[in-house]
């Protein structure tokens, strides 16, 4: 694939290409949203994938199109959990080996789970942009190949095919809500449905706490942000050299919003009691800005994605307790 905007035959030959690893996952219905919103809301299940998240669509498309000399050599990636959890599992699969660059930062129960799948850890750093810089220089030493867990056009339409089945499961979708971190899940699903429609309006949703795509766009440029401690741990971290998803997000996203930490854990809490899914903070914002009406506009037929469900489950247990009051009095018992 050249250097170049992804296209709509790249997504359709990434569905092909992904389709015996990674599941194609229910569109279900939300009484509770759609009472809240006015319009039908509907959440996208990508927390139901194998791995716990979309991750793994992106991982294999990118694992798949590499040459079968270049995966004998290795791969790394960095990660703030569920890139690398996808990638070890399929590199398991293939027979490749796979190094995962982690911060300190990365939460216990998400280093478990990419080890006991075989891949190589390696922790470096308190935040995501220190590994991001240990992998580069792992890549260069070791002659690995890099995975980029966003900023990959592999990746991007891999995340993509969310936005087909979205179309086909919906075909009267008109507004999209997904979690917004370094861009490649908005990027492809923006594409495809904007492929279909212009007048789709796809809205991401980050957390006030170091939120690097919304700061650089707000700044017209990539800026670097302060990573802060967030309950929406899988969207943290900068976006660092970026050749694809910054321009992407600003040419076909309609619109930005931030929740804050409490938002997003009355949102998981939500998930849990009224549809009991479990869902990780990152893959809850969408929610979250429907809650507490941050989007602008709510059309008649919403879609939210829950893009992963890799949280402790201690601690979303304490996140229920603790919410039950507030989220009764949202959601109207």
């Amino acid at each position: 694939m050249r250097k170049s905007d992804v296209t709509m035959r790249d997504i359709y030959l990434a569905r092909q290409m992904i389709a015996s690893f990674a599941k194609r996952t229910p569109l279900i219905h939300s009484p509770w949203l759609t009472e809240q919103s006015g319009g039908s809301v509907y959440l996208k299940l990508e927390n139901l994938q194998e791995t716990g998240s979309f991750k793994i669509r992106g991982a294999t498309n990118k694992l798949l199109n590499l040459p079968l000399e270049v995966r004998e050599r290795g791969t790394i990636t960095v990660s703030s959990g569920n890139h690398g959890r996808a990638l070890s599992y399929v590199a398991r699969r293939l027979g490749v080996r796979a190094v995962v660059c982690l911060s300190e930062a990365v939460p216990e129960v998400k280093r478990e789970a990419i080890q006991k799948l075989g891949a190589d850890i390696i922790i470096h750093g308190r935040t995501y942009d220190e590994a991001l810089d240990y992998a580069s220089r792992m890549e260069e030493e070791r002659g690995l190949t890099m995975i980029h867990p966003f900023d990959d056009p592999f990746v991007i339409a891999g995340q993509g095919t969310i936005g087909l089945e979205l179309l086909e499961n919906l075909p009267e979708i008109d507004t999209v809500v997904v979690p917004l971190s370094g861009g490649g899940l908005l990027a492809g699903i923006a594409l495809a449905l904007k492929s279909a429609s212009a007048g789709i309006r796809t809205v991401g949703v980050s957390m006030e706490r170091g939120p690097a795509m919304v700061e650089s766009l707000r700044a017209g440029k990539v800026v670097d942000v302060v990573e802060e401690p967030t309950i929406a741990d899988a969207l943290a971290g900068g976006l660092g050299p970026n050749f694809y998803t910054f321009n992407m997000i600003q040419k076909y996203v309609d619109e930005t919003v931030l929740v804050s930490e409490e938002e997003i854990a009355e949102a998981m809490a939500f998930a849990l009691e009224k549809h009991r899914l479990v869902v990780e903070g990152g893959g809850a914002v969408g929610i979250a800005a429907l809650l507490h009406h941050k989007v602008k506009e709510v059309g008649s037929n919403t879609a939210v994605v829950l893009s992963g469900s890799n949280v402790d489950t201690y601690l979303l247990l304490q996140i229920a307790r603790t919410h039950r009051s507030t989220r009764a009095a949202l959601t109207g018992g």
